[in-house]
């Protein structure tokens, strides 16, 4: 049988197309949940817990008017809270998304378990305003638990906008984000200096330059910190395509590689949750395998850094 196209290059296409389909290609098939307490984390400002997987909606939420494609989200979205999600992610920035995430929070059961997080993305003050009422009206909530300033675009500025916002009750935690590893010096500044909850980066079993100071200052600083690209947009998965799950993986009741990959980032003591994005419902109860069973310990870590660095 051929080979599907590969998770990145389907999503390329549909960067292009602005709709999304069928992504991805897993190399191990799903098995039943390990038992056992799904994995929550503690947001140091609050102390408030949720669970360490959530769903990311970059690309893959971004499909127009599609009506067909609309409701396939909204299973997504229904399986994710049906599986112990609490965080979706999203962003003026993302097309659609935040009005397709809208479509189907009023159409499935367990929102109430909803961790809404989203962002301002946008070079003016006033137009931050603007775009912050537009993203309630679009999700159809009246108080987000969390905004964040996308890419520390105008930082200064958006952050006044949301602290106002905070102090009005119409947001509980204010945050900032990058996915480029060339703003973290300006992005270990406002950690170091300004009053935020959370801090959004990448990092994954390869991107781990996040080790050498913003993960240790998050944790001195008490900052939450979401992890985005934990699967490098897909590169990830499709270099894993075919390959073989090491035996080991049992250990940290892994029956799959996003699994292996999402539980190498969770297990990190600084690492609040983890975001990862998809279309399908196959792939999101994949995810949502991380929040049950054992964890790596350091050691094990290094073992599978060792592992896929190899392959």
């Amino acid at each position: 049988m051929d080979r599907p196209p590969s998770r990145r290059a389907v999503l390329a296409s549909l960067a292009g197309a602005g709709a999304a389909a069928s992504i991805g290609l897993r190399a191990a098939p799903d098995s039943a949940a390990a038992p056992g307490p799904k994995l929550v984390r503690a947001i140091p400002a609050s102390g408030e817990q949720i669970p360490a997987i959530g769903l990311g909606t970059w690309i893959t939420f971004n499909v127009g008017e599609n009506a067909k494609l609309r409701d396939e989200r909204a299973k997504v979205l229904r399986a994710f809270f049906e599986r112990g999600g609490a965080m979706v992610d999203s962003s003026p920035m993302y097309g659609s998304s935040e009005a397709v995430i809208g479509h189907g929070l009023a159409r499935v059961a367990g929102r109430r378990a909803l961790f809404s997080a989203t962002k301002v993305w946008t070079l003016w003050e006033g137009a931050g305003r603007r775009q912050i009422q537009e993203s309630r009206r679009l999700w159809g909530l009246q108080r987000f638990d969390l905004i964040q300033v996308h890419n520390l675009l105008r930082w200064e500025s958006h952050l006044e906008t949301l602290r106002a916002e905070q102090a009005a009750g119409r947001i509980r935690y204010i945050g900032v984000t990058t996915s480029h590893g060339r703003r973290h010096d300006e992005l270990e500044e406002i950690m170091a200096r300004q009053s935020i909850d959370f801090v959004q980066f990448t990092y994954n079993v390869v991107d781990r330059e996040v080790e050498r100071r913003l993960l240790t200052l998050a944790a001195e600083r008490r900052l939450a910190v979401i992890v985005n690209r934990p699967f490098q947009e897909g590169t990830l998965i499709d270099r894993l395509a075919g390959k073989k799950l090491p035996a080991w993986a049992a250990e940290i009741d892994c029956a799959n590689w996003a699994q292996f990959l999402l539980k190498f980032i969770v297990s990190h003591p600084a690492v609040t949750c983890a975001i990862p994005a998809t279309s399908r419902v196959d792939h999101l109860e994949e995810n949502m395998g991380a929040l049950n069973g054992r964890l790596p310990d350091a050691k094990l870590r290094a073992r599978m850094i060792r592992y896929v660095e190899a392959l």
